[in-house]
């Protein structure tokens, strides 16, 4: 027996039988044989093919999980930042609040979104065409919720005047990661108030600024954005190819086919489209698109009014949110733009909805790396926790350096968008939120992938296992590197900004920074990262000054190291910033200090020689 069994152990546990019938199993008892009985090794039992087990035996340990605490209480910088900005009772206590839901209810839904994503039904039982996108409860919660709390709301009451959007976007943030993705249909409706709101709140998308902005659940509407079509994404000037007729009441019915359309349960839409004229023409090119409002709604025969639902999209990540083909056939819309004036008047939208997904990405990085820590203190390995293993812990810290970074980098672009919409913006703030927009979205996504990725790996295999809900955060991370503008594409718009600005927007960064560092000349303990970052500076304005006499490829070329270089200079001198505060704690000193260690500017007149 025992010769049988080593040569069952050597050949291999995992046999496949195929064609050949099964062997019959010898059991073994493992009890202990009772004296005057034959020795196990005499004990012979019948051969059975079956064989009822009293109990099974697994093990007795189990890892414990890593628990989501209150996502407020548990960031120390979040509420440093607030206690420095935006000292307000009322809003602490609201946060705290909210935060304590998210954990003990919210975060369920939001694993529910995942787990029953949307499905298409496009028929009836009886045949009638009705394309119902069928979402699971929880994601009906989130609409309410989002109403209730205000997550649109706030940024247009202005309760806190130019801190609103702060505020907002704090509540988004600690949202994010457990709103089941939520947030898109959020980002996508707060950029339609915005532009509804720079157009002129009136007729006939009145009502529908009141239901964006609403707070009653039984009111509040969510936008979509179909923007993309077949021959191009961020090209929407030469891409678009939807045609707008014109009708006798003044109205529009549009006719084409949009190739993504997200969060396409929402009840109305903005979209870009060609208006014909009276001989059935369009103007090519960007001058002939212009901005139309469209209701999503149905007939008395149950069917869309001038819309078809083609098909929902399988993605790799935000499978919680509809995502959608659509065939306008005949949509009923309304012009909100100057003829030929769409694409300059969706650059408010853009902006809204490239800051919501910085919130989400600085989101991302902060939830990967409380669970991270929590973690640590519940997962023993070699005889001591993961949070005694120095290594570990420096893994852990450099990720908390970037989401530090993260979060301050896009709290100060809320910062100028509230300025900006308040009044008391500065010109420079003018010309910095401007710059800093695309830089915050196209660096910000793409922390967001490495970190959460890092993340995933404090968790061993378990990261890597679907039901623990962690490779979600990933997948869902990858698409804010891509949604609202790629980082080519970004960069590229940061060098038409300079251009456009004839370098002004370049001479509100310089200023700006230079004046946050200045700010620490009287912290001795802060030299190390000042002057990191203030050679750094320098570095940046002399490739400037040498780039600005060569042609445009050569800057094209050197968009993204460009973009990258703006963002992590900019974040260090927030980093150094924020440990200069009185009440700074001695993580944030560190922060200061490992950004300044770790900025690296490229070198990138080298790079391209």
């Amino acid at each position: 027996m025992s010769a049988l069994l080593k040569t069952h152990i050597a050949g291999g546990c995992h046999r496949l039988w195929k064609g050949a019938p099964r062997p019959i199993v010898l059991f073994r008892s493992a009890s202990v044989a009772e004296a005057g009985s034959r020795s196990d090794e005499d004990h012979v039992w019948e051969a059975t093919d079956s064989l009822t087990f009293s109990g099974a035996r697994i093990g007795s340990f189990f890892q414990e999980r890593p628990v989501l605490k209150n996502p407020f209480v548990e960031d120390a910088l979040l509420r440093g930042y607030l206690r420095r900005h935006l000292p307000n009772q009322e809003i602490f206590s609201d946060l705290a609040a909210f935060g304590e839901r998210l954990v003990s209810e919210v975060d369920e839904w939001g694993r529910e979104c995942e787990l029953n994503p949307p499905r298409l039904v496009h028929f009836d039982p009886w045949g009638r065409r009705v394309d119902h996108i069928v979402t699971s409860s929880s994601w009906k919660r989130m609409k309410d919720l989002s109403a209730r709390e205000g997550l649109v709301a706030i940024g247009y009451e202005r309760a806190f005047g130019e801190w609103s959007r702060v505020y907002q976007m704090c509540k988004l943030y600690l949202f994010s990661p457990s709103s089941g993705l939520y947030t898109c249909p959020l980002a996508m409706t707060d950029g339609a108030a915005k532009v509804i709101q720079s157009i002129g709140v009136s007729s006939p998308v009145e009502e529908a600024y009141r239901r964006l902005t609403s707070r009653q659940p039984d009111v509040f509407w969510t936008s979509g954005q179909w923007m993309t079509e077949r021959r191009g994404g961020s090209d929407v000037a030469s891409g678009t190819e939807t045609v707008a007729v014109p009708q006798r009441d003044g109205s529009y019915k549009l006719h084409g086919f949009k190739w993504f359309t997200s969060a396409t349960d929402a009840d109305m839409t903005l979209t870009l489209a060609r208006v014909q004229d009276g001989s059935g023409e369009t103007t090519p090119g960007s001058k002939g698109l212009s901005l139309f409002y469209a209701e999503v709604s149905r007939g008395q025969d149950g069917r869309l009014r001038g819309l078809e639902v083609q098909r929902l999209k399988d993605k790799l990540g935000t499978r919680q949110m509809p995502t959608a083909e659509l065939l306008l056939d005949g949509l009923p819309a309304f012009r909100l733009s100057e003829e030929g004036r769409g694409v300059a008047s969706i650059a408010n939208m853009l902006t809204i909805t490239r800051i919501h997904n910085s919130i989400s990405a600085a989101a991302a990085m902060r939830r990967v790396l409380q669970l991270a820590r929590d973690y640590a203190a519940r997962r023993t390995v070699f005889g001591k926790h993961l949070k005694d293993h120095p290594l570990h812990v420096q893994t852990l810290a450099r990720m908390e350096v970037e989401t530090r970074g993260a979060f301050l980098l896009v709290m100060d672009v809320c910062r100028l968008l509230g300025c900006e919409e308040n009044g008391s913006a500065s010109r420079q703030d003018s010309h910095l939120l401007r710059l800093l927009t695309p830089v915050v979205k196209l660096y910000t996504g793409k922390q967001a992938v490495a970190v959460v990725s890092e993340g995933l790996e404090s968790f061993g295999g378990q990261g890597y296992m679907e039901d623990t809900g962690l490779p979600g955060i990933l997948r869902d991370a990858q698409v804010l590197s891509i949604w609202e503008g790629t980082t080519n594409v970004l960069s590229l718009d940061v060098l038409r900004c300079v251009a456009r600005s004839s370098g002004m927007v370049l001479q509100a960064y310089f200023s700006h920074t230079k004046s946050l560092l200045a700010g620490a000349s009287s912290f001795s303990s802060l030299s190390p990262a000042v002057k990191a970052v203030d050679g750094a500076v320098s570095d940046l304005e002399e490739f400037i000054k040498v780039a600005s006499s060569r042609g445009a490829d050569y800057m094209e070329a050197a968009a993204r190291d460009l973009a990258y270089s703006l963002a992590r200079i900019y974040t260090g001198a927030l980093l150094i910033d924020q440990a200069c505060w009185k009440e700074a704690s001695s993580v944030d000193v560190y922060a200061a200090l490992s950004s300044g260690i770790q900025l690296r500017v490229s070198k990138i007149s080298e790079a391209l020689r």
